[in-house]
């Protein structure tokens, strides 16, 4: 399989840890990529594994270094992707799999599109929105885990359909209504793309 640079969003309740989870199992050539953040470890959160967990002052001048692809300032919170490892990555022949919010996709893509045709993050990338079947089959979702409160699960609802009203910005749009054939369409996605490249 050819190197590839995939990104993968979804709104939250659309599926998208699980199909990550999946696509990790079926591809032994991928990797998975670890963001970068300055808020404090939670429970059981492995650094090198959960996320790289940095002091505000490295991460800050990280930023000025350009070592991310994308970073954001969420609740207080920085987070980021660093370049060094996707292109090792590539470079190795592996592929690398993202999964981040419409906001930092369209800052890789930004990336991606100033960098050479022969670069290996613009020959390999990537990316695909996954929706849910509704938004009604949604908030049923989020319900039915039953972890968080009415107003968090608005609050999603709300998010989401933020972002699927850019889910044209992306490469590919799949519509997650059955778990197997979302899957086996991923699959066909990253085959095609690897056979291109």
């Amino acid at each position: 399989m050819k190197p590839l640079f995939i990104i993968l969003s979804a709104p939250s309740g659309a599926g998208k840890t699980t199909l990550c989870d999946l696509l990790l199992q079926h591809y032994p050539e991928l990797c998975y990529s670890v963001s970068c953040t300055t808020r404090e470890p939670r429970m059981n959160e492995e650094d090198g594994e959960d996320y790289y967990f940095l002091p505000e002052e490295s991460f800050k001048r990280m930023i000025d270094e350009g070592a991310f692809l994308e970073h954001a300032l969420v609740h207080d919170n920085y987070y980021g992707t660093l370049k060094q490892p996707v292109y090792d990555v590539l470079r190795e022949g592996q592929c690398m799999l993202l999964d981040i919010d419409v906001e930092g996709a369209a800052q890789i893509r930004d990336t991606v599109r100033s960098l050479p045709d022969d670069d290996p993050l613009k020959q390999g990338f990537v990316d695909i929105f996954i929706s849910p079947p509704s938004m009604a089959e949604l908030k049923a979702r989020l319900e039915g885990r039953a972890t968080d409160s009415s107003e968090v699960i608005d609050k999603r609802i709300r998010n989401a359909q933020k972002e699927m009203a850019r889910a044209s910005e992306y490469m590919f749009h799949v519509t997650n209504d059955d778990l197997d054939t979302t899957f086996r369409r991923l699959c066909d996605i990253i085959n095609t793309k690897a056979e291109l490249i």
